[in-house]
């Protein structure tokens, strides 16, 4: 029970719990001295004058304090896929070490490199004279057959002895200088020098 005194003063007051009935009822009550009480559900006491008045209970117009809820945890994070190992380099061809050279020399000293250690004969050529001992004869010719002096190229030598045939082939390929080589035989030439140990 709430009790309010209010001196003389004539209107009324509620007093109610926002929890309370649907319904309130209000006393005021004056005593003998004319002090005024406001009291809740209880009637005046004795010796006092009584006025009662019935109320609706205030409705509760606070909004409810909203419901927490907890977000949804993340999903899991994906576990990437493996990467696939690389697929393994073919091995590369075995080298061979060159095969063997012979370094030449022919009958006016031109040095050549040769597979052939025995290379056939060429024809040096001789000087012709006529008859009175000059050397004005018209369609005259003559030549000698000469060996070609040759020796085997030492093996620490040989990648060495490989690579200089091979320019000896763009020189006459650029120049034309020394015997032709047929292209076929220089393409082999060529092939023989990059599939062996003499390249990286």
């Amino acid at each position: 029970m709430r009790h309010l005194h209010i001196g003389g003063l004539a209107f009324w007051f509620v007093l109610a719990s926002p929890a309370a009935d649907a319904q309130v009822v209000i006393y005021r009550c004056t005593d003998p001295d004319g002090a005024v009480t406001l009291q809740n559900d209880t009637p005046c006491p004795k010796g006092s004058r009584q006025q009662k008045k019935v109320m609706e209970a205030p409705v509760s117009t606070a909004t409810p304090a909203p419901t927490f809820v907890a977000p949804a945890p993340p999903p899991p994070a994906a576990t990437p896929a493996p990467t696939p190992a690389p697929p393994p380099e073919p091995a590369a061809a075995p080298r061979s070490p060159p095969p063997a050279l012979s370094e030449c020399r022919t009958w006016d000293n031109t040095r050549y490199f040769g597979e052939n250690p025995q290379p056939p004969p060429r024809c040096a050529p001789l000087q012709v004279t006529g008859l009175d001992g000059s050397g004005a004869m018209a369609g005259g010719a003559a030549c000698q057959m000469m060996e070609d002096r040759c020796q085997p190229v030492a093996e620490a030598a040989l990648c060495d002895a490989w690579r200089q045939r091979v320019r000896e082939l763009d020189a006459r390929a650029t120049f034309g200088d020394g015997e032709a080589v047929a292209p076929d035989d220089a393409e082999r030439i060529r092939r023989l020098l990059a599939g062996s140990t003499c390249t990286p």
